[in-house]
C-alpha cells in the first residue's frame, strides 16, 4: 500500500517504458546497424501502421503535432483573410497554426459537459470567409464530428481534426482521424502513443491532399532540388518511428488500463460523497464516443479548483490544469480584441477543470491515495465551516 507520504506523479513516462524497453533497445539498434536515420524502413511501416489503425488510406509523417496542424492549412492555402473556426480552449497549437499564415481563428464555445467544440456555436460561426474548421477531441474523446462535418458539407468547407491527444479515439465506431479531409495527431511522449522525442502523422482519405501534405513537409521539393511549392522541413526521424512502432503494438493494452483507471476515479470519487455540483463534477462520455481517457478532467466547483491543486501538491499528489488561460485571453492574441462573453463555457471550464493523474502503470494503490487526499481537502473544508 502507498503511505500517506508517498508521492503520485501526474504521470510516470518511465514507469510506462519499462516493460518495453528490450523491445526499444532492440529496435533502435536495427536503425543504428542501417544508418538510415531519416526516411528509413520504419517510417513508412509506422505511417502504413497508422492509416490502418485509423482506417484511412493514407497517413504521412511529420516532426509533431504542431507541424500537422500548420502543414494541413498551408496544404489549404489558409491565408491573409480567411477565417478559421477553433475552439478556444485548447493548447496553443491550434490556434497558432492560424495566426502563423495570417488568418483570424474565429473562437467558438464548447459543451460544458465534454469540453468539446459546440457544433451548433460552429454552424453560427460561419461566414462567407470561412474556410476551414478545426475541432479538437479534448481529453482523448472525440468531438461530435458526425455534427460539426455535416455542418461543413453543407458550406462545403474543409474538416482538420486535431486528434493529437485522442489517437484510438472514435465516434460512432469511426476512428478519429478519419472524419474530416485530414486528421492531425501529435506523439510528444506524454501521448497515449508517445514517442522519445517529438513527431506527429497527417492521417487523410484523399490521395491528392496526402500527396499535397508529403511535398510541402519536403520543402515543397520533388524532385530533389527542384522546389514546387515552399514548403517546410518536417519529418519523424526513424528512431522515433521505431520507437513509436513498438508502442504501437501495446497501444490497445495502454488504452484499456486509462479507461480502468478512469472508471475507478468514477467509483471511489462518486462512494467518498465528493460528487456534486459545489464539490466535484465527473467527466463525462459521450455515448456515441469510444474515450481514450489521455487526461482526466475533473470539475471543481465553488471557486475550489487552485485551492484543492495545492492542497494535493503538498501531500505529494501530482495534478495539472489544462488549460488555465484561453486562447482568447493569451496575450499574443490580445488584437484580436475578443469578447469573453460571448464563451462563457470556455471561461468556465478554464477556472474549474482540474487533470487528476492517469497514466496505464498508475496502481490501485496510488489512484486510493489521489482520492482520500481529494476526501481530506474537502473534509478540512467541512470542518472549517463548522
Amino acid at each position: 500500500m502507498a503511505g500517506p507520504n508517498t508521492t503520485v506523479p501526474l504521470l510516470d513516462v518511465n514507469r510506462d517504458n519499462k516493460p518495453h524497453r528490450d523491445e526499444f533497445v532492440e529496435a533502435l539498434a536495427a536503425v543504428v546497424d542501417s544508418g538510415r536515420f531519416l526516411f528509413g524502413p520504419d517510417v513508412a511501416e509506422l505511417e502504413n501502421e497508422i492509416a490502418q489503425y485509423s482506417q484511412v488510406e493514407h497517413a504521412v509523417g511529420c516532426a509533431s503535432g504542431s507541424d500537422a496542424l500548420l502543414l494541413s492549412l498551408m496544404a489549404l492555402d489558409i491565408k491573409a483573410g480567411d477565417e478559421v473556426i477553433v475552439p478556444s480552449f485548447t493548447f496553443f497549437a491550434s490556434v497558432s497554426c492560424i495566426t502563423r499564415l495570417g488568418a483570424t481563428p474565429v473562437f467558438v464555445d464548447i459543451c460544458p459537459d465534454t469540453f468539446n467544440l459546440d457544433p451548433q456555436c460552429v454552424a453560427e460561426a460561419i461566414t462567407k470567409n470561412t474556410k476551414a474548421i478545426i475541432p479538437v477531441h479534448l481529453f482523448g474523446q472525440c468531438a461530435q464530428i458526425d455534427r460539426i462535418c455535416q455542418i461543413a458539407n453543407e458550406h462545403d468547407i474543409p474538416v482538420v481534426e486535431d486528434a493529437a491527444q485522442a489517437i484510438g479515439a472514435a465516434y460512432h465506431s469511426r476512428p478519429a482521424g478519419s472524419w474530416g479531409l485530414v486528421g492531425c495527431f501529435s506523439f510528444y511522449p506524454t501521448k497515449n502513443l508517445g514517442a522519445m522525442g517529438d513527431a506527429g502523422m497527417l492521417t487523410s482519405g484523399d490521395a491528392v491532399m496526402a500527396d499535397r501534405l508529403r511535398l510541402l513537409a519536403g520543402h515543397g521539393m520533388r524532385p530533389r532540388y527542384y522546389h514546387q511549392a515552399v514548403g517546410i522541413n518536417s519529418r519523424i526521424d526513424t528512431f522515433q518511428a521505431a520507437v513509436l512502432r513498438v508502442k504501437l503494438r501495446h497501444l490497445g493494452d495502454a488504452i484499456t488500463s486509462r479507461s480502468k483507471i478512469a472508471s475507478g476515479y468514477m467509483e471511489l470519487l462518486t462512494d467518498r460523497g465528493l460528487v456534486g455540483p459545489d464539490q466535484i463534477v465527473l467527466p463525462t462520455v459521450d455515448p456515441h464516443a469510444f474515450h481514450v481517457w489521455n487526461q482526466f478532467g475533473i470539475r471543481v466547483g465553488g471557486g475550489r479548483r487552485d485551492a484543492l491543486r495545492a492542497y494535493l501538491a503538498e501531500r505529494g499528489v501530482g495534478s495539472e490544469i489544462y488549460y488555465p488561460v484561453p486562447m482568447h485571453k493569451q496575450q499574443c492574441f490580445e488584437y484580436l480584441n475578443v469578447d469573453g462573453s460571448t464563451l462563457p463555457e470556455t471561461e468556465r471550464a478554464s477556472a474549474e477543470i482540474l487533470n487528476l493523474p492517469i497514466f496505464p502503470s498508475l496502481t490501485e494503490a496510488e489512484q486510493q491515495q489521489v482520492v482520500d487526499c481529494i476526501g481530506g481537502y474537502y473534509q478540512a473544508g467541512a470542518k472549517a465551516a463548522a
